[in-house]
């Protein structure tokens, strides 16, 4: 049975193409647009990676939404640079589905003229102030955080990390941040893992306001 994962894996594979392949009958770019119109999807939410991904899908779950369900497909690019892509391939020029999403402040110039490039100037899309994770843990504060590396049985491998010279006089928070990134699937993990640790009403900002938007 057709679901919001086999759009998101069509336009994927069809992102994937080259721009100028003509649509052959069966491939990615048909399906993506049969699956659009009778799933039906309304809105698109561009994020950089499977981190970003897992922290949305986290806060859904808290929330009682199932986006999937409300017509809104959450679909991680797998980079920044790849949104003019999708945007084009689904914006108004494309699909004419309603593109969101939420990035990092270096991003957002990538998230710009992508979607002015699609037409989609007027879209609304979210910015951090450095990234998801460094939200997450200034609404949760360090101490927060450190219990929950420990509930994830981290502290050894965190403890190896920060005698590293590289960590030293860095911030308690840039550390903690940069942890998470040091091993595979492990921003993944604490992207549920710290959406869920939210206390009510201390969602950061850009996903509260990409949440109200939907």
């Amino acid at each position: 049975m057709a679901d919001m994962g086999s759009f998101r894996d069509a336009v994927i594979a069809w992102a994937a193409g080259p721009a100028d392949t003509p649509e052959a009958p069966g491939g990615p770019a048909a399906t993506a647009r049969a699956l659009a119109a009778s799933l039906p999807v309304r809105t698109v939410v561009l994020l950089e990676g499977p981190s970003d991904a897992a922290a949305v899908d986290a806060l859904a779950t808290a929330r009682g939404r199932s986006l999937a369900a409300e017509g809104v497909c959450v679909l991680p690019m797998g980079g920044a640079m790849s949104v003019a892509r999708f945007a084009q391939l689904l914006g108004p020029s494309g699909l004419g589905l309603r593109l969101t999403g939420l990035c990092d402040e270096r991003e957002h110039s990538f998230y710009a003229r992508g979607f002015e490039r699609a037409g989609a100037a007027h879209h609304e899309f979210f910015v951090c102030a450095a990234d998801l994770e460094d939200e997450l843990i200034r609404a949760l504060g360090v101490a927060r955080v450190a219990e929950l590396v420990r509930a994830e049985g981290d502290e050894r491998a965190l403890l190896t990390f920060l005698r590293q010279p590289a960590q030293q006089g860095r911030a308690p928070q840039q550390q903690y941040r940069r942890f998470m990134g040091t091993k595979k699937g492990r921003k993944i993990r604490y992207g549920h893992v710290l959406v869920e640790a939210l206390p009510p009403g201390r969602v950061p900002a850009p996903l509260d306001n990409l949440f109200n938007s939907l």
